[in-house]
């Protein structure tokens, strides 16, 4: 049994790369959307995030992650609020998909701020996903991000050296999405064969 940490900056492809893990076998769990789960209308976490930051993050009924981004993204204060909301559901799904691993099961968990939360500690191996700023920033813009936006989420993020430095394995995804998967492959056969 084994439990990876799957990092990379935005825009990198890591949840490209957490999908081949997938289709090669692996369980793929991803922090985003644990994030996103405690947060959702008919949640305990909706209510408090409600409570403290008011109606004016609802959008149909439902919070407006973008709003909501934007007030945390300017003020650590609130960002530290709505995190001891989320973080703690985050914390125990995780534990809680680990426990449930059997024999030689193989768990990734993608998190894009492992290096920033000092969390690496709690993988047996370690992989990030890297490509070119420019690159990175493409793949930004085409999903509808405006240049500030991008901007302030790298800057928020940790450095590529900070990742590489943490990681067992480097994954360099400035080519082709078949660069990208024979990359994954290799890295899952390396992994598998010693974990047998």
């Amino acid at each position: 049994m084994l439990v990876i940490g799957l990092t990379g900056g935005i825009g990198s492809g890591k949840s490209l790369a957490a999908q081949f893990f997938a289709e090669l076998g692996a369980l793929v769990i991803d922090a985003d959307q644990l994030a996103r789960a405690a947060i959702e209308r008919g949640s305990a976490g909706f209510d408090e995030v409600v409570a403290i930051f008011g109606d004016s993050i609802l959008q149909n009924g439902d919070i407006n992650r973008r709003a909501l981004g934007e007030l945390v993204f300017n003020d650590s204060h609130l960002k530290e609020k709505l995190e001891s909301i989320i973080h703690p559901y985050v914390r125990s799904e995780f534990e809680a998909a680990v426990a449930s691993l059997t024999g030689n099961q193989t768990l990734i968990y993608e998190i894009p701020l492992l290096f920033e939360t000092g969390g690496a500690n709690r993988f047996k191996t370690v992989i990030t996903v890297e490509a070119d700023l420019d690159e990175r920033t493409q793949r930004l813009r085409d999903k509808g991000l405006h240049p500030s936006e991008i901007e302030a989420r790298m800057a928020a993020q940790a450095s590529r050296e900070e990742r590489v430095s943490i990681a067992d394995f480097v994954i360099e995804n400035s080519g082709s999405k078949d660069d990208l998967l024979r990359q994954v492959e290799n890295i899952w056969e390396t992994l598998t064969s010693s974990s047998n």
